[in-house]
């Protein structure tokens, strides 16, 4: 029996409506459906030179998409953008659909990672730092004075000091050279903006030896508020002619052999950094000073004192304007010390 052509059409109809209702099925569910998160903190990873394809089909592939991968690359496709996506790690949140997803791609906004460059530290433990990070590309066989310094087309012929501390946040694969680039800039920049601020009455030469006063009141410090003073006592040894006399160069200059005690012997043995043996300021800086401590070497407190020990109620230093206030300072210290133990 011939099937009246009516019907057949009818029939393509139904079977068309019932194809549109899959397909819009699939497209709701793909517009609206989360993706499904393996575990809390998931990241997904495009690398250079992957193109939406790959991504879609590794979406696909790790169990992420809950729809087959040519749906997001025909979404991509239409929208315009899949060529915009860009290459880093995303965190990909509980809630995120697949568009989500997309969106994030082409945003950039890749996870973010950190290095803290501690105020007081030494370049040497800030290389460790960068060296050891899971997530900094190492582009240097060892990091040291001379490959970094190389690298960065540093004049100097210490790069002690010169890197800015502060927390740094940076993308997966950001090289270490990357990395220690922008933290030398930090510290240029500081530095060329504290010295618009040199006045005939700072004894320093350059802003460089400006770096290497930061670094001795910064290792000083007990308290922040005491950087200004301290800074005060040791402009007005320099202006005086005075050594500057003080233990945390010593401890630099004795490099590996420093046990954490220093000696009478330790005071009396010259190096470069011995600023007991020494007048004038060391060769070099002898950590990494925060802002906060070139500010102090810029804007020293006025005042009248010459000396400093530790002991003072807050924790901080006894400052005397005279050796005999200073000694007598010393002694009740040593006796405070004695009785605490």
């Amino acid at each position: 029996m011939k099937i009246p052509l009516t019907i057949k059409l009818l029939f393509l109809v139904v079977l068309a409506a019932i194809i549109a209702l899959v397909v819009w099925n699939e497209y709701q569910r793909f517009l609206h459906q989360p993706v499904n998160l393996i575990e809390d903190d998931t990241i997904f990873t495009i690398y250079p030179g992957d193109n939406i394809s790959k991504v879609s089909q590794r979406l696909y592939e790790s169990g992420l998409s809950p729809v087959p991968s040519v749906y997001l690359d025909i979404y991509a496709r239409m929208q315009g953008n899949a060529q915009q996506i860009k290459a880093g790690e995303y965190r990909v949140e509980a809630d995120a659909t697949l568009p989500d997803l997309l969106n994030l791609f082409i945003s950039g906004k890749v996870v973010q990672y950190s290095i803290t460059i501690v105020e007081g530290m030494t370049a040497k433990q800030l290389f460790e730092k960068v060296q050891t990070h899971p997530k900094i590309k190492k582009t240097l066989p060892e990091l040291n004075n001379e490959t970094v310094r190389e690298a960065l087309s540093i004049e100097n012929e210490r790069v002690e000091g010169l890197f800015l501390p502060e927390t740094y946040h940076f993308p997966a694969n950001t090289t270490d050279v990357q990395f220690l680039s922008r933290a030398y800039h930090n510290m240029q920049d500081q530095l060329e903006n504290s010295w618009q601020l040199m006045t005939e009455e700072l004894p320093y030469d350059s802003a460089y030896e400006v770096l290497i006063m930061a670094s001795i009141i910064e290792k000083e410090s007990a308290i922040p508020e005491e950087r200004p003073e301290i800074a005060g006592v040791f402009v007005r040894r320099l202006d005086k002619g005075m050594r500057l006399q003080t233990d945390p160069t010593v401890i630099y200059g004795m490099g590996d052999s420093y046990d954490g005690n220093i000696r009478k012997k330790d005071l009396q043995t010259d190096t470069p950094y011995n600023t007991y043996t020494r007048f004038g300021l060391p060769p070099t800086p002898i950590c990494l000073p925060s802002k906060e401590s070139i500010e102090a070497a810029m804007n020293p407190a006025e005042g009248n004192s010459l000396y400093f020990v530790a002991g003072a109620e807050n924790g901080g230093h006894v400052f005397s304007d005279n050796l005999e206030d200073h000694n007598r300072a010393v002694r009740k210290y040593w006796k405070n010390k004695q009785i605490t133990q």
